[in-house]
């Protein structure tokens, strides 16, 4: 346990204490330092207000708090994140290499917290490492290596400020001896990475990719099948990689990556090490977490060109899959209902008959997992025709005169709407609508349905000199399959 003493010695001055009354919480895995608050300021500085008489922390973890009101800045002394009338100082020495977090929980605002590295030469032979207004500082402090912290203020008075160091220990599998097993799939484990090492014999460079420290989990697979594992990082670079083996030295590679997912096939009663590497990393901790499952299948989808087709259309039928861990889509098959098949990511294929067939699409990735899907194809043919188109070959002007356009319709009872137009005059006249009937056209082979309109000739007919009609059939809330007969023009009628 480390100590606390108290800044300043006589009434009026900055308070400092080293002793033992401490309170350590451990929150989810973050140690918290509770101390009292802010002391009387004295108008004496603290010891440790000179780098040269920097405290000593010799004890993990260690923590101290005071006002730093009344401290200064000496000649020479760099305050690199932002100018500080304020400052003391505290010096580290690790007799082994080790991780520690120095963080100023339980500071007011406006605390500044440095790390430097000591190349000798005092305080003009330090090397800036980092800087930080709240968070943490993670660093690797090797052993014999001397460390200094300089705790400032960036504005003058009275201002509370706390310094907390602690060590942070590797996590429990970060050697391959304590490799976690996962008993079943899926498996999922967050760990604290920030101290991870690599051990003697241990790959350090997975998929080309130097790491600093790693974790090591194990897995039997009942079956054969398709293994994911994923990692989500904060805050480093890092790696997966797969093997085989029963030692550090005898580990065969079956895949490694850089990034979060690594997708390998592994044999039914094969022992499979799983090793997390990670980057290095200056800063706060470094949290993991991490999942084993069976590869999901990939997702697909098929698409259609048209939503109605007819026995006179050829389709198109569109794959569109993926694969949600990025190995990729090999091949697409389909098999069209009709007894019919076909290879390719986007195929033609022609229906023979009215009918609801179910069309499916299997795809099957690089890795040899299989995904389908399946879609019902309503076929259903619609086409009625005009076989005559009467109209006069001549009228007068204020005289009316019948029209008939006769439809056939050998599938299906439809709702037929027929429009009537005449033409118009000038380069841009067209044809403009006169009439409009709709009748039920039943379904008949051997029979015509008639549309019977009447039309009266104007005078600007007359003066035209004539006029040539239109009939267009639609097909009320059905697409005609074969919409060219469907339009027919009449020879000109002479108006008098």
């Amino acid at each position: 346990m480390s100590t606390r003493k108290r800044w300043g010695g006589a009434p009026g001055g900055i308070t400092r204490t080293r002793a033992a009354l401490r309170l350590l919480l451990v929150v989810s895995s973050c140690a918290l330092f509770l101390f009292a608050g802010p002391r009387p300021a004295f108008s004496s500085p603290p010891a440790n207000d000179n780098f040269a008489d920097a405290d000593v922390i010799s004890t993990l973890p260690f923590t101290d708090s005071g006002d730093l009101n009344g401290t200064t800045t000496e000649p020479g002394e760099s305050t690199p994140c932002t100018f500080q009338p304020q400052t003391v100082w505290y010096t580290f020495t690790p007799s082994s290499t080790t991780v520690i977090s120095a963080d100023l929980n339980g500071s007011q605002g406006g605390v500044v917290l440095s790390a430097y590295q000591s190349n000798g030469g005092g305080i003009g032979g330090l090397g800036f490492m980092s800087c930080i207004f709240y968070g943490s500082l993670t660093f690797t402090a090797n052993a014999g290596t001397t460390y200094y912290f300089q705790v400032g203020s960036y504005y003058s008075g009275s201002i509370h400020a706390q310094f907390n160091v602690r060590e942070i220990a590797p996590p429990p599998n970060d050697d391959f001896a304590n490799a976690k097993v996962a008993g079943a799939v899926p498996f999922t484990d967050n760990v604290d990475m920030t101290a991870a090492t690599t051990e003697p014999g241990e790959p350090v460079t997975p998929a080309g990719f130097p790491i600093a420290g790693s974790a090591w989990y194990a897995f039997t697979p009942a079956e054969s099948e398709s293994l994911t594992a994923s990692v989500s990082f904060c805050c480093a670079t890092s790696t997966l990689a797969a093997y085989t083996g029963d030692s550090l030295t005898g580990l065969t590679e079956v895949k490694s990556t850089t990034g979060q997912m690594l997708t390998f096939s592994a044999v039914a009663g094969t022992k499979y090490y799983i090793q997390v590497g990670r980057g290095g990393a200056f800063g706060g901790t470094i949290q993991m977490s991490f999942r084993l499952d069976v590869t999901p299948p990939p997702v697909v989808y098929l698409y259609l060109s048209l939503s109605d087709p007819s026995v006179f259309d050829n389709i198109q039928f569109y794959s569109n899959a993926y694969d949600p861990v990025g190995i990729g889509i090999q091949t697409a098959t389909w098999t069209f209902g009709d007894g019919s098949t076909d290879t390719g990511f986007s195929v033609l294929h022609r229906y023979a008959d009215d009918g609801d067939y179910t069309a499916k699409l299997t795809v099957t990735t690089f890795d040899g997992r299989i995904g389908s899907t399946s879609q019902v194809v309503h076929v259903k043919t619609h086409d009625v025709t005009i076989t005559r188109f009467v109209t006069p070959s001549s009228a007068s002007a204020g005289q009316t005169r019948a029209i008939s356009v006769d439809l056939r319709n050998t599938r299906y009872t439809e709702t037929v709407q027929v429009q009537l137009l005449k033409s118009m005059p000038g380069p841009y006249g067209g044809f403009q609508l006169v009439g409009t009937l709709t009748h039920e056209v039943p379904a008949s082979r051997n029979r015509t349905i008639p549309f019977d309109f009447n039309y009266t000739f104007t005078s600007d007919d007359a003066d035209i000199g004539k006029v040539t009609f239109e009939a267009v059939a639609t097909i009320v809330n059905a697409r005609d399959a074969l919409s060219a007969d469907n339009t027919a023009i009449s020879l000109p009628t002479k108006v008098r």
